[in-house]
């Protein structure tokens, strides 16, 4: 058997086995992806080989996971998107606008302290958020000015406007309480409530896993074998597990106190879980699907498209939102560099994660997944000692491939 013949073949088992388990190829290959990226910098980053290196250290992967956050809250948005067939080239100047709004009413309208504070200024960030978002859907809905038009001059109007409303100066402390929201001064849930969060995430996954096929089976759909099942559930419960201990592995400094889950990856995760149900269990979601499948034929079938553009860039706007109040409050700052490049990060997640840019194609664990890769890189990067203008270069390159493959992957499909 030729080599040719035998790469053939591996590859259709592989196939055979990601659709045995009912998991995506492309997102098996990319956790492949990732676990190499991961021991590569844990061996770059040792300075006497793998045994020393730092980059799987719990306290790195505590940082990476908190990092992320910011990121991979707004890719959840960007899948939809993409998915819709529109861009925001936006969202880090809305980012950091929103951010400095909000320090500015903090620190120098509110007072700072009062137990009130933080929380009003959360409701005005998400409510600005919201706003600026329905702007730019009715500009590109109604008007039907192209979002790349929209979103490029947002990108150039809101950075302006972050820096007019200090002229350039940085605006801090903020208040404690929305500190922790970033994760500090113990912004965090510690040991005992990490385990509670963990373990009634495994309970949902059992439950979930086996109440879809109790489903199935009832309505006569094939569902896979047992034993797939079973593994399926055992290989996330493993993670889930995996992933507790290692953010109670961190301690808090010059104490023997576990950090445990920081508050930020909540955020970050239970955006991920509304988002998900919406993409899959909402008309809305049902509807961006088929507005990126194809929006003349969605259009025809009774969609109102405009209404649902100008709905995904709400969610956007206040996803900005989100991310502007946790990147702020991590800094315990309002500054105008915060966000600065964040869109190209954003939007690399969510195709390296498998969103299209020709639309109809996206999901959001893809999307969280995307970010994980697309932060290990940075974070390991910054570990090596390498200059903003070469990591630069290398995320620039990393989404360039993961088009590159898009493009590949599309066209095979077609062919199909």
């Amino acid at each position: 058997m030729s080599t040719s013949q035998e790469t053939k073949k591996d590859g259709n088992a592989f196939t055979r086995f990601a659709n045995l388990l009912e998991l995506d190829g492309r997102l098996l290959s990319m956790l492949g992806a990732l676990v190499v990226i991961w021991l590569m910098f844990h061996f770059f980053t040792g300075e006497l080989g793998f045994a020393n290196g730092i980059f799987l250290k719990p306290r790195n992967l505590w940082n990476l996971s908190v990092q992320m956050s910011v990121v991979g809250v707004m890719a959840t948005g960007m899948v939809l998107i993409i998915v819709a067939r529109h861009i925001d080239l936006s969202v880090g100047s809305l980012l950091g606008f929103i951010g400095m709004v909000m320090a500015v009413v903090q620190v120098e309208i509110f007072a700072l302290g009062a137990g009130w504070n933080w929380v009003a200024t959360v409701i005005l960030g998400l409510a600005l958020g919201a706003l600026i978002g329905y702007i730019h859907g009715l500009l590109i809905a109604y008007l039907e000015v192209p979002s790349f038009i929209v979103t490029l001059g947002g990108l150039l109007i809101w950075r302006g406007g972050a820096w007019l409303l200090t002229r350039g100066r940085t605006v801090s402390p903020l208040d404690s309480n929305f500190q922790m929201i970033g994760g500090g001064i113990d912004g965090s849930i510690g040991s005992f409530w990490s385990w509670v969060v963990g373990g009634i995430a495994i309970a949902l996954v059992v439950v979930l896993a086996l109440s879809a096929r109790r489903r199935r089976s009832s309505y006569g759909f094939k569902v896979k074998p047992l034993w797939a099942e079973l593994l399926v559930i055992a290989i996330s419960v493993g993670a889930i597990v995996a992933f507790v201990i290692v953010m109670n592995s961190y301690n808090r400094p010059r104490t023997e106190i576990p950090r445990g889950i920081p508050i930020p990856v909540l955020i970050l995760i239970g955006v991920t879980i509304i988002m998900s149900i919406v993409v899959r269990f909402t008309k809305f979601g049902r509807y961006v699907y088929a507005m990126g499948g194809n929006p003349e034929a969605a259009r025809l079938s009774g969609i109102n498209t405009k209404q649902v553009t100008t709905q995904i860039f709400v969610i956007m706007g206040m996803l900005c939102a989100v991310s502007g109040i946790i990147a702020s409050a991590r800094l315990n700052a309002g500054a105008n560099s915060t966000g600065t490049l964040s869109e190209l990060s954003v939007i690399a997640a969510a195709v390296i994660g498998g969103t299209s840019l020709s639309g109809g194609v996206g999901t959001i664990p893809g999307a969280i997944l995307g970010t994980v890769i697309i932060a290990s890189l940075a974070n390991g990067m910054v570990l090596l000692g390498w200059e903003t203008a070469l990591q630069n270069i290398v995320q620039g390159i990393v989404l360039i491939l993961a088009v590159w493959l898009d493009v590949i992957y599309q066209r095979r499909k077609g062919r199909v």
